[in-house]
């Protein structure tokens, strides 16, 4: 009986542990399927072809972006430029789509990834924290922006650019495909190549990662150009969507967006591990949520306020899991 009676508390112990690591593993992707679940019985035409292709547009940018960040944050880092980089990246088309499509898109992207350099080499070299480093260009680089357009708003009209925001393919948005060709990618970098495992490495201990002579600095300054790079490709479809170059509002807060996005998806802000299907999967959730609410006439204060409560507890999960 004594033995009995010991081995039951044990029993729901483990029980309420397997539960525990499974939500923290999966959590997000119920989360998902529950909000689909709840739109699909009491929200009206939410489960449209036209709702579900407007959701996944509005949220393709954000998981562009999120994307770039799993990888910084993968590596113990931050960015909180991403947002600025999509306002150079709108303000430098109007002025070289003269020039044709292809220069003006390498324009823009180059201009990202020089935000990522930048933030890169004061992170691996000059050795700043990365909430330290990025917040100068956070700050600097959407006024550079603002002076490069001379603060005005910009009408786009060349067709060839607006396709890529308002094109489809197969039936499918541009934008979307974009997305998820670039989250395989991602995820292929990751998961099969030396350069995704020295990113989780490094994130995991950098200091280890140098003392086994992996190229610590190499690789951080690549981690910073992506996501610039990815941050500004983002800003070109945003710009090709609405069909107007506007560097004082485009971008506004996307860092937040993205970094809700990935620590949501289970990418642990201490680094060490890069979770890209999570990472579109907490993109896809903060939308999701945003627009139940919407649809339901509450606020968007709420939607706020609610997204912070889920940002609260992914975090506190992302902890359980790091010390489990």
């Amino acid at each position: 009986m004594t033995t009995q009676a010991a081995a039951a508390p044990a029993r729901g112990t483990a029980t309420r542990r397997n539960t525990t690591a499974w939500f923290q593993e999966y959590g997000v992707y119920a989360a998902v399927a529950a909000l689909l679940l709840f739109n699909a019985f009491f929200t009206e035409h939410f489960l449209t072809v036209d709702n579900l292709r407007t959701q996944l547009i509005q949220v393709a940018p954000i998981v562009i972006v999120a994307l770039g960040m799993a990888l910084v944050i993968g590596t113990e880092g931050v960015d909180l430029s991403v947002g600025s980089a999509m306002a150079l990246a709108t303000a430098l088309l109007p002025l070289y789509l003269g020039y044709g499509l292809v220069p003006a898109l390498l324009v823009a992207l180059l201009a990202g990834a020089v935000v990522g350099l930048v933030n890169g080499t004061l992170v691996s070299v000059v050795g700043l924290q990365p909430i330290v480093a990025t917040l100068a260009l956070f700050v600097g680089g959407r006024g550079i922006a603002l002076v490069l357009a001379d603060g005005q708003l910009k009408q786009i009209v060349n067709p060839d650019l607006l396709a890529l925001g308002t094109g489809s393919l197969l039936g499918i948005p541009l934008v979307v495909l974009i997305a998820g060709i670039l989250a395989l990618a991602v995820a292929f970098l990751v998961h099969r190549t030396t350069f995704g495992r020295q990113v989780v490495a490094i994130g995991g201990n950098r200091k280890a990662a140098a003392l086994a002579g992996l190229p610590v600095k190499r690789v951080l300054i690549g981690v910073y150009v992506l996501c610039g790079a990815l941050a500004a490709l983002a800003g070109i479809l945003a710009t090709a969507r609405l069909t107007a170059s506007d560097p004082s509002s485009l971008g506004t807060l996307m860092e937040l967006s993205a970094i809700t996005a990935v620590v949501v998806g289970g990418t642990p802000l201490s680094g060490g591990s890069v979770r890209v299907l999570g990472t579109l999967a907490g993109a896809l959730l903060m939308q999701l949520l945003r627009a139940t609410l919407v649809k339901h006439d509450l606020p968007d204060s709420t939607a706020q306020i609610a997204q912070a409560a889920i940002i609260i507890a992914a975090v506190y999960v992302a902890r359980e899991r790091r010390s489990r």
